[in-house]
Formats: structure tokens, C-alpha cells, sequence
């Protein structure tokens, strides 16, 4: 990187752009790398303009890869914009060499630890929760009385401020009062949960979802899979299962899914078919009863010390901005590095967001057969997208472009910042879990909340989230941490965020030095020690994928 005045940024030697770190206007000079230029026109924070005239037709570089064609005449210090640009990357190919990875140093990091639940096949929790699970979406209902049952009196969930001020509403409205309500002043202030009744266990999570019926086969099994993993999951310490009886994602489909993960009945599961009850009212007192018992024998669980080598990682960005592939994402990166260095593992996804970076992926990969599972699956995805009338390029969202990215290659160069330099050790496809140390690629969609629920899935402990617009994206059994691209968000949207990586664009620390910071964060979280802006808030995101039909 070369930064000069704090102004602007080039990324590259090669890029032919170069992105403004603060709002420049029409006719002001900056200096990047030797170089002096004049805006012809105004430029925001996060965007780039052209370092050089470009014709029409004449690619555009920005993170030493190809991210756009000119599609009008570009002047010299002009803004790039949808307009004047459109997506364009470079095709892939089987690789061009083998890995040849320079591990970062981790001395500092080789004798760390942190306290999680081991589980009997090997796998360690960051968390205790018990999942509750419907197979269909005619038995969300019935979750939701499970949910008011259990949650508040098991102390699960802090009391809700909002349901709080409705009843002081309805007293001044039953008092006659309702001219008070204006000038009434309401305290926001939290009450106290009540006090946890299982002090061992995190949390009672209910994954509702619309799916399990009315789609095709393969959502079916997908959707059986995907639940299976999270049963299995480390941070879950049993489920009960609600089915009604004759949707597509049966029982007995759940069964094979959880089979091929090798599922040994380590973990209770509880299993209620609605159909073959004698009444809904008769099922949900026995999925009670026995899920409170069940709990008792959950609540036995204590944390034990591990090695770092234990944690899985997800790695994701969301509502990105300009600066998410200056800052927040390579820091992500870098702690990938580390993990891979350490024995332990990243899960880097968002397939449609790797557009563009997908030669320095294969040629990662550790051996061909890998590098070829990736090739297929990415053109496999594009194949469903055009399908349904979509390709990557239509990626970017209105909040993206707004803030500096433009095109879905430029996006994909920031998020695969991401994945750091580590060899790729496995490529998974939704909803697998075969994970091993290193860094792991798993085929989701950019979607947030689809694709944080497939790397939980897939096995990740913790997610590290960053994001340069603000998210509140949660998931219901792994800590979410949300990390920002710039301080502005942070000090705004405090409430959803849990790490800074801001001071990186004003050049007052380096990426290195933050991700040692956010490291720490890491390691509080996963001991349990730290609750995420996520879970308190208990944002618990859940959605299943249905193939081809999301970016």
C-alpha cells in the first residue's frame, strides 16, 4: 500500500485507480506514490477516481486485478460510478503452481488458550445451547409456544424494554390518561433477567424457518442436512425435533443426513411428529417436560482449557463499504493467517463474492483436486444464477455502491482480503461440514444471514463479521462479532458493533497490530467471558438456503 497526506490510497502498483480516504472535490491536487493529480470532478470518501484517461473499452485495476471495463471515456482524475464502468474479471483456469505459503509469526499466540466445551468427537464449543428444530414451517407455531414457554422463566432472555412501555401505555389509556402519553416518560433502562435456572447453559435457540415442504427435493435434503449440522454442531448440546408428519424434510431424512455426518446418539435428541400425537396440546407437554429434563443433564457441561487450534472461524463481511477491503477485511485475514499457522481453521464463503479472485484461490489450493472442486462449484453456481435470470455482477447492493463499490469484481477483490494467504486446505459445498485445519472455502450465497447460517453450519465456533454500513446480523448457537471498516460507524451504530478497525484508514496502527487486537476479542468471546453486541441484543438470524435462486 502507499499512503500519502492521509488523502488518497493506491492499493497497487498496477491499479489504475485510486481511492480517496477522505471527500475530495473538483480541482484539488493530491499526491499518491510520487504521483500528483487534479480532481476533475468531486470524490467521496471510499471511492476511487481514474490516476489516468481511459477509453472506452480500457480495463480498470484496483487491488493489482482486473475489476471493470470502461464503458464512455474516463477522464484523469475523474470518479468512477456505475456509469462510466461496468463489471468485468478475469476468467480462471486449473492452477498455475502449487502453494508456496510463508506463515506469519505466531510465538505469541503458540501457547494461548481459551476455555470451551469439548465434545465426544473432538470438536470444541465455544457455547452450550439447546436447539429446538422444526423439520417444517407448519410447526412454527408450536415453536413459538416453546419459546415463550421456556425462554423468560429459564432466564434466558432479559426482559423486553418495549413490552415494558406497551404496558405503561395501556395502564395510562385504562387510567383515562391518554393526553399523558405524549409528555410520559418512559425508561428505557433493562431490568434485571431473572436469574438463570441453569447456570451451564447458554441459551434454548429455536431455528424457525419457512422451508420443508413445497420446494423441491434437494431443498428438502439441504434443509435435513443443514439441521443435522447444526445438531451436531459444537457449541449445541442437544435438540428437539418438531415435524408434522408428511412434508418432504421427513424424520427419517433428518436421519440419513445426521448418519452421513456420524452421528453416534452422543447428544440427547428429542423427536415429537405431530401427526401421529393425540393432540398438538399433548405433544408440546411431552416435548416440555422432556426437554426441561433434558436440560438438567445439559447443565452438567463445564468449560475446559484447549488450544487456539480449536477454534473455527467464520469469516464474512457484510453491508461492506469502500474501506472494508482496506481495513476491516484484511485484518480478518490476517487472523486467518494465524489460525492456519496455529492448527486451526477459517471457513472463507460467499461464493459470488469471490468473483474475480478465484485464480489466487485455486492456485492455493493444496492439491488438484481441490483446486478442480472449486473451479466446478463456481461455475456450477453461476450456471443456477443465470438460470434464474441473475449473474454475479448483479451482486453489489445499493448500500455497496453508494459507498465506494461499484462493481462486483471490486467488491470480490475487498472480501477475499478475507481469506488472508494461507493454503486453501478443503473446499466444501452447502450444507457439508467435512472441515479440516487451514482455510476452508464453503459454496453460500453473499446473502448475510444465509450465509452465516451455513458457515455455523459447516462447524464455525465464531464468526468474525465485518462490515463498513452496519449490520445487526446475529445467528442463534455461534457468538457473531461485528467488526467496522471505519470509526464513523462505529461511534454511530455502537450498538451492533464490538471491534473498530477504523484506525487503519488514519494510519494510526496496522493491520498486523489490529488483528492482534481483535485476536483478544476472539479469545474472550469463545471463552464465554465476553457476550457479543449480537447475542445481547439476541439477534439470532436463521435462514436455510435454497440453491440458485440467491447472490
Amino acid at each position: 500500500m502507499i499512503v500519502l497526506d492521509r488523502k488518497v490510497l493506491q492499493l497497487d502498483p498496477a491499479d489504475n485507480v485510486v481511492i480517496a480516504l477522505t471527500d475530495l472535490h473538483q480541482g484539488e491536487t493530491v499526491s499518491c506514490g510520487g504521483n500528483r493529480y487534479i480532481l476533475s470532478t468531486d470524490v467521496a470518501a471510499k471511492h476511487q477516481f481514474a490516476t489516468s484517461a481511459l477509453q472506452t473499452g480500457e480495463p480498470v485495476y484496483m487491488h493489482g486485478v482486473l475489476v471493470a471495463i470502461a464503458c464512455q471515456t474516463i477522464r484523469a482524475g475523474e470518479l468512477i460510478t456505475t456509469a462510466n464502468v461496468r463489471h468485468k474479471a478475469t476468467a480462471y483456469h486449473e492452477p498455475n503452481s502449487h502453494p508456496n505459503w510463508r506463515a506469519p509469526n505466531v510465538s505469541a499466540w503458540r501457547g494461548r488458550q481459551f476455555r470451551g466445551y469439548p465434545r465426544p468427537d473432538g470438536r470444541v464449543g465455544t457455547r452450550n445451547h439447546w436447539v429446538v428444530v422444526p423439520l417444517v414451517f407448519c410447526e412454527n407455531r408450536n415453536l413459538g409456544v416453546l419459546k415463550q414457554a421456556f425462554e423468560e422463566e429459564l432466564g434466558f432472555v432479559v426482559p423486553q424494554a418495549h413490552r415494558r412501555q406497551v404496558a405503561e401505555l395501556v395502564r395510562l389509556y385504562r387510567e383515562g390518561r391518554l393526553s399523558a402519553i405524549d409528555t410520559h416518560t418512559f425508561s428505557e433502562a433493562q431490568q434485571p433477567p431473572v436469574k438463570k435456572v441453569f447456570p451451564n447453559i447458554d441459551g434454548i435457540k429455536f431455528l424457525a424457518h419457512e422451508a420443508g415442504c413445497g420446494g423441491t427435493h434437494e431443498d428438502a435434503r439441504n434443509l435435513c442436512g443443514l439441521m443435522a449440522d447444526y445438531i451436531m454442531h459444537p457449541n449445541v448440546a442437544g435438540a428437539t425435533v418438531l415435524s408434522l408428519g408428511c412434508q418432504h424434510a421427513q424424520i427419517s431424512l433428518l436421519q440419513q443426513e445426521l448418519a452421513a455426518r456420524g452421528w453416534h446418539d452422543e447428544k440427547p435428541l428429542l423427536v415429537y411428529e405431530q401427526q401421529r400425537s393425540l393432540s398438538e396440546a399433548s405433544m408440546l407437554s411431552a416435548a416440555v417436560k422432556d426437554t426441561f429434563l433434558a436440560l438438567v443433564r445439559a447443565n452438567e457441561a463445564s468449560r475446559e482449557t484447549v488450544p487456539l487450534s480449536k477454534l473455527c472461524v467464520g469469516l464474512k463481511c457484510g453491508g461492506s463499504d469502500g474501506f472494508s477491503g482496506i481495513s476491516a477485511n484484511p485484518v480478518l485475514g490476517h487472523i486467518s493467517d494465524v489460525l492456519s499457522a496455529l492448527g486451526g481453521t477459517g471457513i472463507l464463503a460467499e461464493f459470488p463474492e469471490l468473483c474475480g479472485a478465484e485464480q489466487n484461490l485455486i492456485d492455493r489450493c493444496v492439491d488438484l483436486a481441490t483446486a478442480r472442486r472449486f473451479i466446478d462449484l463456481m461455475d456450477d453456481y453461476a450456471i443456477r444464477a443465470k438460470a434464474v435470470r441473475a449473474a454475479f455482477e448483479m451482486n453489489p447492493s445499493p448500500g455497496n455502491i453508494r459507498d465506494g463499490l461499484i462493481t462486483d469484481a471490486m467488491k470480490s477483490a475487498g472480501a477475499a482480503k478475507k481469506g488472508g494467504s494461507a493454503p486453501v486446505t478443503a473446499v466444501l459445498d452447502y450444507p457439508e461440514r467435512d472441515i479440516r485445519p487451514g482455510l476452508n472455502l464453503l459454496c453460500t450465497p453473499g446473502n448475510d444471514v444465509e450465509c452465516v447460517t451455513a458457515q455455523v453450519a459447516a462447524g464455525a465456533n465464531v464468526v468474525l463479521f465485518t462490515t463498513g454500513l452496519g449490520t445487526p446480523t446475529g445467528n442463534p448457537v455461534a457468538p457473531v462479532i461485528k467488526i467496522s471498516s471505519n470509526s464513523s460507524l462505529a461511534r454511530r451504530m455502537a450498538d451492533i458493533i464490538d471491534f473498530d478497525a477504523g484506525a487503519i484508514i488514519e494510519a494510526t496502527t496496522s493491520v498486523p497490530d489490529e488483528a492482534g487486537r481483535l485476536l483478544e476479542v476472539l479469545i474472550g468471546v469463545a471463552n464465554g467471558d465476553t457476550a457479543t453486541k449480537a447475542e445481547l441484543s439476541s439477534q439470532n438470524d436463521f435462514i436455510p438456503w435454497k440453491r440458485g435462486i440467491s447472490l
